[in-house]
């Protein structure tokens, strides 16, 4: 892999912090210049002992008037960041502040960081790898505790030893190959092809493994759709903002109020949740409304669970029976505004549950909170019957990047075993052909190779600071 990045000689500036109104500004210096750009805008300005906070005044790189006091912490690479040298300072917050300290460290020598240029470079200096790159980015991108607790699994190196250790059982079945082509007449003899074949299966049997794993991090990585549907004014409004513990919603006694979708991010049990609240179902002659009809629809089809609302056993049904005909995701019938009204007396004759056969339904009221704590266990449950718990140092795959590229290693892998146990007597050179094919995949996966494309891809989504 080449370890030189374009412009990785000259020495970058950014703000790592967000550029607002803060107590504190992180601005990073990282390059071969660092140091002398530091040098010449900080007083005092002490290189060594590295790693040791000094307070010191920054001046302007012409005028030499102070711009602001702060916390300046030196790095010598390797032993930093991105390792080169490194100088970080820590400013008063605000906008004009950093800005003029930004300013001033250009105007001495260094140029503007790209998105993730700072992780980048951490990459090609072997500070850590792709994968564990792209696990940073996931940690300032959390929504949910799942999807931090998987990124910083990731961080520590989990999947990508996973993905290492494939790589050299590849390798290691490569060396077994180039054994047997090249020294046939050994005393040993050649290498049993059933001790090939059956390493080449536990290659598939651990991709398989591993590639079983990415509906769950698709999962933790988007949220799992939770869709609130049913009639208009059915309390769905009033049903999402109890969730969210926040009045995100209207919430009117006017039917079709709710246009368009909201949604809001909600941890339940370990999984993340992605609430939806949708407008009402019903049909509807109001071009405007019929839109927001059409939004919810779309939602309720695509939900992996959904909250059907009803006030009334007959709307309760009625709710089940549309979302049923829309969305083949779990449906729970939940009785809302269970504090509005007392039931009326039900004859003996008759089925006293507010749901269609089938649906055991929750009662909840938003007012009081009552039956929220148990619809929130019912959808815990849903979820943990169909994905496989978290656990630390048990990877899993939150990427397509990363699915794609082991599914693309599988292929080969089972085209190799094809070729090698199959009855067209390929050569074991051309067999081992795919093999190569498999390993280049996990080193792409994890940056071995220089695939700028790749790189570009995948640092472009980054924050400048990082």
């Amino acid at each position: 892999m080449s370890s030189v990045l374009p412009g990785s000689s000259d020495t970058i500036v950014a703000q790592a912090t967000a550029g607002a109104r803060s107590a504190i500004a992180v601005i990073r210096v990282s390059g071969p210049d660092a140091h002398r750009i530091a040098a010449t805008v900080l007083t005092p300005w002490r290189p060594t002992p590295p790693r040791r906070a000094f307070l010191a005044t920054l001046l302007h790189s012409t005028s030499d008037q102070p711009i602001d006091r702060g916390v300046v912490t030196v790095y010598h690479g390797p032993a930093s960041y991105t390792g080169e040298d490194m100088v970080e300072l820590s400013l008063h917050g605000g906008e004009v502040g950093p800005a003029l300290a930004i300013s001033t460290l250009l105007a001495a020598g260094a140029r503007h960081a790209l998105p993730g240029e700072f992780t980048r470079r951490a990459m090609l200096n072997g500070k850590l790898d792709l994968v564990q790159a792209e696990a940073i980015a996931d940690l300032i991108d959390a929504r949910s505790r799942a999807m931090h607790d998987v990124a910083l699994d990731q961080l520590a190196g989990h999947l990508s030893a996973r993905l290492n250790a494939l790589r050299e059982q590849i390798i290691e079945l490569e060396a077994l190959i180039a054994y047997d082509v090249d020294f046939p007449e050994e005393d040993n003899g050649p290498v049993a092809p059933a001790r090939i074949a059956e390493t080449a299966r536990g290659l598939l049997a651990t991709l398989d493994t591993l590639l079983a794993t990415s509906a769950t991090g698709e999962m933790i990585r988007g949220g799992a759709v939770v869709v609130i549907a049913g009639a208009p004014n059915a309390g769905k409004s009033s049903l999402f903002n109890a969730l969210i513990g926040a009045r995100r919603a209207i919430v009117t006694e006017v039917p079709g109020t709710t246009r368009d979708a909201l949604e809001a991010t909600i941890d339940v049990g370990q999984w993340p949740v992605r609430l939806v609240d949708t407008a009402g179902l019903r049909a509807s002659s109001d071009i405007v409304e019929r839109l927001g009809i059409e939004v919810a629809e779309e939602h309720v089809a695509h939900a992996m669970i959904v909250l059907a609302c009803g006030e009334t056993a007959a709307s309760l049904a009625d709710a089940v029976e549309r979302i049923r005909a829309l969305s083949t995701g779990t449906v729970i019938a939940v009785a809302t505004k269970s504090d509005a009204h007392v039931p009326a007396p039900v004859p003996p004759s008759h089925d006293p549950s507010p749901a269609p056969a089938g649906v055991t339904p929750i009662s909840v009221s938003a007012l009081s909170g009552d039956g929220l704590a148990k619809l929130l266990q019912r959808i815990s449950s849903i979820l943990d019957a169909e994905h496989e718990p978290l656990s630390v140092g048990n990877p899993m795959l939150t990427r397509e990047r990363h699915r794609i590229a082991l599914e693309r290693a599988r292929v080969e892998v089972a085209a190799f075993l094809d070729a090698w146990t199959g009855d067209a007597g390929l050569p074991a050179v051309v067999s081992a052909v795919h093999l190569h094919a498999a390993r280049g995949h996990l080193e792409e996966l994890v940056g071995v190779l220089d695939v700028e494309q790749v790189l570009d891809r995948v640092f472009s989504s980054f924050c400048v600071g990082k």
